[in-house]
């Protein structure tokens, strides 16, 4: 073949030495519909706002349980430093009072049987986890 331009209406591959108009995945002659090129950046906004909003929420989720358990993670150290001289039951609610020099101890008698300056009432899990618990659910675990 020779060098010469050929026309721009007709598809001729240099490399292959081959007209391969019909290979091309575009349409190729002068009636072929025009490539028009889409507007996408309405959708790649629009996905971009909904991709952040997902991953806010995660983390927010994510931050919540973070927050829950650096609590438990405090009870439990606050109720493991505190005196006792028994030996917690498993599944038992005990009461978390100070004392007169403000140290914390841990006690069976429930706060409306005493005057003590009550902190907290807690429950001994099976995993011998101290968890905090109000005065309905005290009542109920009792």
């Amino acid at each position: 073949m020779s060098d010469a331009k050929k026309p721009d209406n007709v598809v001729f591959n240099k490399e292959s030495q081959q007209y391969d108009a019909a290979l091309k995945p575009y349409g190729t002659n002068v009636g072929a519909p025009a490539i028009q090129v889409t507007e996408n950046i309405t959708w790649k906004n629009k996905n971009v706002n909904k991709a952040n909003k997902q991953l806010k929420a995660k983390y927010l989720e994510l931050k919540a349980e973070y927050d829950k358990m650096i609590e438990e993670l405090e009870y439990n150290n606050l109720v493991y430093n505190a005196k006792f001289s028994f030996q917690p039951d498993l599944g038992e609610v005990y009461h978390l009072y100070k004392d007169k020099k403000g140290e914390p101890f841990l006690s069976i008698i429930a706060p409306n049987e005493c005057n003590f300056d009550f902190v907290g009432s807690f429950y001994l899990t099976s995993e011998h986890m101290w968890k905090k618990v109000d005065e309905t659910t005290s009542n109920k675990l009792q």
